[in-house]
């Protein structure tokens, strides 16, 4: 087992790089989480038949894109977000983003996107640049160990969402349409996406898997049950924190934590599995894109079997659908590729379920997906 010391350093490293959320050492699964007894669409990768055609949507969008940052307000409670939209170039400009630059207005309203600021800086100018306006809270970050910010997060999301909607902002008037929403994040922000999807806590079952995790043979590891369940062992301030959403109905679950606004929902590589549990997941109830990485494990880890397909399979959403990424680790998103490749299907899925583009229906597809030999339809299986 590492040391304390290394293992900290580690962390304090991931914090400063800002990507991390999910458990940060070689992961065994939690004793009681299991594949689904009934698995749809696990599939093997099929042979590409022909030389696999570019992703068109990985491209740069028709506009240029501006950014702007905004603080909103209201009884009592302050939120910073950043804004990426469409923009007239002001001219001689050399980038691609400009700060305050003025809103391409010819498209709107836009539909909104909603993240973390941490993972909107990988996916929103691109989205923005496609005809979206995309919002992400900032100070959203990856953590050590699970708590408050399990329930904050998806929190603060839905009141940027409000404030949005309810006062507008200043300088990007008519440009948001933020009745067609959509979320989408990554890792620590994948169980966000999850929670606002309408996921909802387990408490029971995520109790129970703490409980037994020290006397699971062979025992987890220390590191494990410490991010996991650092918020079972401070339940009482766990509860406190959530309010009144850890209110449990007759189910045994806790309030969702989303708004009937948010239309789709893409997590990646996402955390989550243990706080919602089957029940919990399958309240999510509108179209969902997956994406998994199938060596997600070891360091910086959101553990595939454990997460991408246990979630997969046990959200309910008719409209649901999960592209693995062949042999990519959870770091995938620093690479150019895969991140290009993220940025394809979050183009289209949003296009198609939030612009109304029916075209973009074949961009996600599994027959588009057959086309690339390191890509799979569903949660895959080696042969």
């Amino acid at each position: 087992m590492f040391k304390k010391r290394c293992l900290a350093l580690f962390m304090a490293i991931c914090s400063v790089l800002l990507l991390a959320g999910c458990s940060t050492a070689p992961a065994p699964p939690p004793p009681s989480i299991t594949p689904a007894t009934t698995v749809p669409q696990i599939t093997d990768t099929p042979p590409a038949t022909q030389t696999p055609v570019p992703m068109p949507l990985s491209q740069t969008g028709p506009y240029f894109v501006g950014k702007r940052m905004y603080t909103l307000e209201d009884e009592g409670q302050k939120l910073e977000i950043t804004v990426w939209y469409p923009a007239i170039k002001p001219e001689g400009y050399p980038g691609s983003v400009a700060s305050k630059a003025a809103p391409d207005t010819s498209g709107a309203p836009y539909p909104l996107l909603l993240s973390s600021t941490t993972i909107g800086n990988y996916f929103s100018p691109h989205l923005a640049s496609h005809g979206f306006v995309a919002t992400g809270v900032n100070g959203q970050r990856p953590s050590d160990a699970w708590g408050a910010w399990l329930v904050d997060y998806p929190r603060e999301t839905v009141f940027m969402l409000n404030q949005i909607s309810k006062t507008k902002l200043e300088g990007l008037e008519g440009m948001i349409d933020a009745e067609h929403a959509g979320a989408l994040g990554y890792s620590f922000d994948g169980y966000n996406t999850l929670a606002l999807g309408g996921a909802r806590v387990d408490p029971e079952f995520y109790r129970a898997q703490c409980a037994q995790a020290a006397q699971r043979e062979p025992p987890l590891e220390e590191w494990y049950i410490k991010y996991y369940c650092a918020a079972a062992e401070d339940w009482e301030a766990f509860v406190a924190a959530a309010g009144d959403i850890a209110t449990n109905d007759t189910d045994g679950l806790w309030q969702p934590m989303t708004d009937p606004r948010i239309r789709a929902v893409m997590p990646m590589a996402p955390e989550g599995a243990m706080l919602f549990g089957e029940k919990g997941l399958a309240e999510v109830d509108r179209p969902m894109l997956l994406i998994g990485a199938t060596e997600d494990k070891g360091f910086m880890s959101c553990p595939y079997d454990l997460e991408a397909v246990y979630i997969y399979n046990h959200v309910k959403a008719q409209d649901r659908a999960m592209i693995s990424f062949i042999g990519q680790r959870h770091l995938m998103i620093w690479d150019q590729e895969p991140k290009a490749r993220m940025r394809h299907f979050a183009t289209a899925f949003f296009g198609y379920h939030l612009q109304g583009r029916a075209e973009y229906a074949d961009y996600f597809s599994p027959e588009f997906v057959s086309q690339y030999s390191d890509l799979a339809w569903g949660a895959y299986t080696e042969k």
